[in-house]
């Protein structure tokens, strides 16, 4: 049954992921969220009584790079495995609880990287109804030598190590390979038998009451004030204004600014669905030569993002001084935006690079942000959006960044190079569209090279600009493959470019993956 608060509102069974620096903790919430089950990552710094408020049905502990013996290596108090919640150690999660738990952990005399056996010998919990011999994916170079007391050995690989192991009294569960990634087959399965069977989760977390609890938490926290909501187009920033014109209605404004830096027809295209289809009360800014001035002469990726992004403050603030009593902006943010952008949860995570709707903003416009997807991945949101009935075309539209253009404009960016990348990224579209394969990929694009090459056109010397495209498969961005493209449709998207776009003479095919490369090219 579904509790309710006081207010009324739903409540939903939680799962927190205490986050140690791993890659992966954000994949271990989707997995968790994929099972209909509310997940957050929460830093491994936060104190017992906040974790205790939460009141999560379970925890899980992440991986992290470092080893837990080493100086300053993320520790938690041994009192957090006596809160009474099942809980999950997952590779330096596992190692971890086996420390603080009276076990040994010591450098593994063969590391284990990748593709690897799993021999079960508790079946009870994480690997009921599995098989006994399983296939995992191992990554780490420490391992448990000495169970903690009371723990039983539930699975081992290679010779003999240790991993899996359980504390079936205490319902705590220790596992040193990775159940989230792909290359472990059943990890889905065993995830599932964690959140569902060990820790009585309900599993009745969906998009639909996602849509119904942040309508209703919009609808609170901004009461008869104004919205302003920056609109780009894309995916996020419309689903964000479906979700929040359905909470407060004619108390939200969306801005559209058209800075330049956009694709072939998308100002047209905002026009015709927003102030048209949708009904919104849109608000078009023409700052086109405001942006090209301040990006005038600038090289470095990072000056352009952050130019753009304070340029984008001043025409919102300017805006939302026209439109009046103005409280809150507004934002179609993303997961992946803040976890590229910002460290989360206070670990040790890089920064990427600066996402232009991340980070300073409220500060600088003195308006209170509204951010309803921030904790979404990008496939959450277009589910949402299906159940806000937006669209199947817009729901679909590859990402497109928010600096625009100048991102996929190496070097200087000028008028006269965006509209020789506009024409290209034209004729990618339509062609990857006319071979079937837009849904199939996650983006596909042209990149303007700041650099040019000799080529002979009717018996002519041309020296003239490279485009560069690219096409990836991904879930969610924050990891994506280089597509296999087919060899006649690439062939029809170069001949066409180097035919019809005046200004390239020559086409390359990106075939760099995510990590090490980032999906856009700055």
């Amino acid at each position: 049954m579904v509790e309710h608060t006081a207010s009324g509102a739903k409540t939903h069974d939680t799962i927190l992921v205490l986050d140690f620096g791993s890659q992966y903790s954000q994949l271990i919430a989707r997995r968790v969220r994929e099972a209909h089950v509310y997940c957050r990552i929460v830093p491994y710094t936060t104190p017992l009584a906040e974790l205790a408020r939460l009141s999560p049905k379970g925890v899980i502990l992440s991986g992290g790079p470092a080893s837990v013996y080493d100086a300053g290596a993320p520790q938690v108090s041994a009192e957090l495995f006596q809160l009474g919640m099942p809980m999950l150690g997952i590779c330096y999660g596992m190692q971890l609880m086996a420390q603080r738990l009276g076990g040994r952990v010591a450098p593994a005399t063969r590391r284990e990287y990748g593709r690897a056996s799993l021999h079960v010998r508790q079946p009870a919990g994480l690997f009921d109804d599995l098989e006994s011999e399983l296939v995992c994916w191992m990554s780490h170079g420490d391992q448990v030598a000495t169970l903690p007391p009371n723990f039983l050995l539930s699975a081992t690989s290679g010779d003999g190590i240790a991993a899996a192991m359980v504390d079936p009294q205490r319902r705590l569960y220790g596992i040193q390979f990775h159940p989230e990634v792909a290359h472990t087959p059943k990890g889905a399965e065993m995830l599932r038998n964690f959140l569902l069977k060990v820790c009585g989760c309900r599993g009745d977390w969906t998009m639909r009451s996602f849509a119904e609890e942040s309508i209703e938490q919009v609808r609170q926290r901004v009461g008869s004030h104004r919205v302003v909501l920056g609109l780009s187009g894309g995916v996020d920033s419309t689903v964000a204004a479906a979700l929040i014109g359905r909470a407060i209605g004619k108390q939200l404004s969306c801005i559209f600014v058209d800075n330049g830096l956009l694709r072939e027809g998308e100002r047209e295209r905002i026009e015709s669905l927003f102030a048209g289809r949708l009904a919104v009360d849109l608000h078009v800014v023409d700052a086109r030569a405001r942006f090209l001035d301040r990006l005038r002469d600038v090289i470095d990726p990072e000056v352009k993002r952050k130019r753009i992004g304070v340029t984008f403050i001043e025409v919102f603030e300017e805006e939302a001084r026209r439109i009046g009593d103005v409280k809150f902006l507004a934002q179609g943010t993303l997961y992946p935006d803040v976890i590229e952008s910002v460290s989360p949860h206070g670990g040790p995570s890089a920064v990427i690079k600066s996402h232009h709707n991340v980070g300073g903003l409220p500060e600088r416009m003195h308006l209170e942000l509204v951010e309803p997807l921030r904790e979404l991945f990008k496939d959450e949101v277009r589910l949402l959006g299906e159940e806000l009935g937006l669209p199947e075309d817009l729901l679909w539209r590859h990402p497109f960044p928010g600096p625009g253009l100048a991102v996929r404009v190496l070097g200087e960016v000028t008028e006269e190079r965006l509209a020789i990348l506009r024409q290209a990224d034209v004729r990618v579209d339509e062609e990857i569209r006319r071979a079937g394969l837009y849904r199939s990929l996650w983006q596909a694009f042209a990149v303007l090279l700041p650099v040019k090459t000799v080529g002979v056109m009717g018996d002519e010397r041309t020296y003239e600009h490279v485009a560069a495209i690219r096409c990836v498969h991904s879930s969610d961005g924050m990891t994506a493959d280089w597509a296999q493209i087919p060899y006649d449709v690439l062939g029809r998207i170069s001949s066409r470019i180097i035919n019809e776009v005046r200004g390239i003479n020559r086409v390359v095919y990106d075939i760099s993956s995510k990590p090490p490369a980032t999906i856009e090219w700055e």
